[in-house]
Formats: C-alpha cells, sequence, structure tokens
C-alpha cells in the first residue's frame, strides 16, 4: 500500500509491554485507564514534558508490536509510532514545565506537576491511572505507580513515546534559539559532547541551574566572587 512504512523487527530480549495491568482495573470496573510517562527528568536543559493515554478497550492494530518503553527504541520508530498512537486512543493529553519551574520546585515535584497537567489535558477525563514509577498525592483517582511501567505496561508505554517525541521537538526549536549546544542532537542530556559545549560556551538561558555540573560550577564561581570581595 502506497505511503506505508515498514517498521522494523525489534530484538527478541526487548520485554514486550502488556495490556494486563489495564484489563485488572477494567474487572473493577474502570474504563478509561490512563497510563502516564515523563520525558526529560534527566536532561541538564529544557523542560520536563509528561503524556497520559487512554487507550481503547481492544485495540487492535499492526503498529501495537512495535510498542515499546520509548528509550529502546530508534528516533525513527518513535516518530513513525506517534501519530498512531494519537490517533488511536480515547485521549491524549501532553503537560510541560519549564527548566524555570525544575529549578524552583525541584526535579520530582516538577515532574509530578506535569503529569497532573497533562492528566487535566485529557477528554475525555480518565477515572483511574496507571504511572510509571510515581503516584501523584492531590490527584482525586484511583491510581497505581508501576515498577518499570514503561517496559510492562501498554498505556504507559504508549505515553513514553508520547512523551518522548513531543519533548524531542522543543529541544530541536530549542536548539535553533540557542544554537552551539547541539541540543537537537543530545535534547540536553548529559553526553561527552554536551559538557564539552558547556564548557566552551556556559549555561544557556534553558539549562537548568539545580543540575550537576551546572551546580557545581554556578557554586564554584560564586565562592570566587566571595574570595575577590
Amino acid at each position: 500500500m502506497a505511503g506505508t512504512q515498514k517498521l522494523s523487527k525489534l530484538p527478541n530480549n526487548i520485554l514486550t509491554p502488556s495490556f494486563a495491568e489495564e484489563k485488572l482495573l477494567m474487572r473493577q470496573g474502570y474504563r478509561r485507564i490512563a497510563g502516564i510517562d515523563e520525558a526529560g527528568r534527566g536532561s541538564l536543559a529544557g523542560p520536563v514534558v509528561a503524556a497520559a493515554v487512554i487507550l481503547p478497550r481492544h485495540l487492535k492494530a499492526p503498529w501495537l508490536e512495535q510498542v515499546r518503553d520509548s528509550k529502546l527504541l530508534t528516533t525513527a520508530t518513535r516518530e513513525s509510532l506517534f501519530r498512531p498512537i494519537a490517533r488511536a486512543a480515547l485521549a491524549v493529553g501532553i503537560g510541560i514545565v519549564s527548566h524555570e519551574m525544575i529549578d524552583k520546585v525541584n526535579i520530582l515535584n516538577a515532574t509530578r506537576l506535569a503529569m497532573k497537567l497533562a492528566v487535566n489535558r485529557l477528554s475525555p477525563p480518565a477515572d483511574s491511572l496507571l504511572i510509571d514509577y510515581l503516584l501523584l498525592p492531590g490527584v482525586p483517582l484511583p491510581q497505581k505507580g508501576v515498577t518499570d511501567g514503561d517496559s510492562l505496561c501498554l498505556s504507559i508505554a504508549c505515553a513514553s513515546i508520547i512523551a518522548k517525541v513531543a519533548r524531542d521537538h522543543i529541544m530541536i526549536k530549542l536548539d535553533k534559539a540557542y544554537p552551539g549546544y547541539k541540543l537537537s542532537q543530545h535534547k540536553g542530556y548529559c553526553t561527552e559532547e554536551h559538557v564539552a559545549c558547556l564548557q566552551r560556551l556556559g549555561p544557556s538561558p534553558v539549562h537548568r541551574k539545580s543540575f550537576n555540573p551546572l551546580r557545581e560550577e554556578l557554586q564554584m564561581e560564586l565562592e570566587g566572587f566571595d574570595r575577590i570581595a
């Protein structure tokens, strides 16, 4: 068929996420179960992005065989899955929390805030939540934190892909705004190349000042100013 993209076969040793957690909740009467995950939690720059995805109960599609934890997929595979997931889902919500807020409230609280924003943007709304590892205090919905949820739970794995692709697109735009840091390549993570750019240029306005090695360098600068004064 014209326009159909052939998807590559994944190694057999990669865990296949299933619908088991969702089925457990459905047997309890829940119908709109949102899987939630984030991208960018460990990055040195840019926002943290969360996604919430509600999948239909009897979803069948060939692309489901490709769904995995987004970190295990190539950029091309994640991009090829983004639109099919968004089209098939009953609802998708995305929450974005800036680097400024991350520095202000810390990354754990910022991650939870992004997840809450994603949940609030679901239409129709969720009636229960499956979250990669975390729980969301203050969200009045039944919820379960699933360890390795992005590897084990289909809804969470789909959310991880949506969050990762959405954040990657943001980082590509930030790369154009702040050239020289190669943000479109490493997406702000602490690679050797990124650290070399920081040593050469110093932090950009979108770097997280509360994260090492930036925090250590800023502290050293402050101590240096104190000695001069």
